[in-house]
């Protein structure tokens, strides 16, 4: 369980808006084996005092794994995660984004899904049937981190006649050769980033409406390790969703252990964020430049900190990130986290959130 406190700096810019925002959490885990098979269920609910939208309930896990010594079969709902990189996950594609819980992406909804592995010395194969679309979360109109227009999912639309029911595709291969991660990937369907297009809603007033394209999305993620460098790639080619377009996120971390003679381990992390779309990319990172750094105190309560900035290249616009946690007690944990927009310009995705900096501190009880 945790209790969790979302404290912005600013005054609400849109009208509607709550200027601070509070909840509470719980994710309990359920995980029984048998020889060759196990069983892992795990849902999810917040209750938050401010934005009706992000009170919700889901299925993170309620998952069949039958693991033989040559294949895994898995069938339920799951969480997927692709991907290498620190600033973001351009690969990972197979869930969808729970973005009330985070703005940046990182939290997903639990997915339906037939999941084969096929373990091999050649490497390992991953092959996905996906029944169900979940549809993205958005801020509702008392939540913040939000545009001027409220996201109406009520009159979402779909390129396929199936809606939510259309069967995606998706395939990975992933192999070690050396120092060498390579992972290849393929999803065919539904596309879960949405596009937003202006609408009304029941009683006139301007909305924006999430429109579903069926999309194509092959993709590349790499790691190379050489001592104490970490080298890391995500590369994906897309089509489907207005011009056919290429993204990549590209860098390193660096690991300094035993700073000053003590058992802190600190990473420095540099990284290249770029969209072939440039001006008409649907994220905030078309070309853009990350730096930071990892601490890993490596104490008896594993108190870790990630501080890092991106900067566009192209204007002065800049982010500010802080994520920190450490065990209190046996049951006790405290995670921090944090963003802070500068400078955003009025022809930029996060202009609308410029006034939205905020430190959200979470108390997580562990039973």
């Amino acid at each position: 369980m945790s209790i969790e406190g979302r404290l912005f700096y600013n005054d609400p810019l849109h009208p509607g808006q709550r200027k601070q925002q509070g909840s509470i959490a719980a994710q309990p885990e359920y995980f029984h084996e048998w020889k060759e098979s196990s069983l892992t269920v795990a849902p999810f609910f917040r209750l938050d005092i401010a934005d009706s939208e992000r009170s919700h309930v889901d299925i993170r896990e309620l998952f069949v794994l039958w693991y033989p010594e040559v294949f895994e079969l898995g069938v339920g709902i799951r969480k997927v995660f692709w991907g290498v990189t620190e600033s973001q996950h351009l690969v990972d594609i197979i869930n969808q984004t729970d973005l009330v819980e985070l703005p940046d992406g990182e939290e997903k909804l639990g997915q339906l899904m037939i999941n084969l592995s096929i373990l091999r010395d050649w490497g390992t194969l991953d092959l996905y049937l996906l029944p169900y679309f979940r549809e993205r979360t958005f801020p509702g109109l008392k939540g913040r981190l939000r545009s001027p227009l409220v996201v109406e999912t009520n009159q979402t639309r779909y390129e396929s006649g199936a809606k939510q029911h259309h069967l995606d595709v998706a395939g990975r291969y992933s192999r070690t050769l050396g120092d060498w991660d390579v992972g290849l990937s393929h999803f065919q369907g539904t596309g879960r980033e949405p596009t937003l297009i202006p609408g009304t809603d029941a009683s006139g007033n301007p909305v924006l409406i999430p429109f579903y394209e069926q999309i194509g999305q092959m993709g590349l993620d790499l790691q190379w390790v050489v001592e104490e460098w970490l080298w890391k790639l995500e590369m994906i080619h897309r089509i489907g969703q207005g011009d056919s377009f290429d993204a990549w996120t590209g860098g390193f971390e660096y690991t300094v252990s035993a700073i000053f003679r003590s058992k802190m381990d600190l990473g420095i992390i540099g990284e290249w964020l770029h969209d072939s779309r440039g001006e008409a990319a649907t994220t905030p990172f078309e070309e853009d430049i990350m730096a930071g750094f990892r601490l890993a105190i490596n104490d008896m309560a594993s108190t870790e900190l990630l501080f890092g900035v991106i900067q566009d290249l192209d204007r002065l616009s800049r982010i500010v990130s802080l994520e920190a946690s450490r065990r209190l007690t046996d049951h006790w944990k405290i995670e921090i986290e944090g963003l802070i927009f500068t400078r955003q310009s009025p022809n930029e995705l996060l202009f609308p959130q410029r006034d939205d900096d905020f430190l959200q501190v979470s108390l997580f009880y562990h039973f």
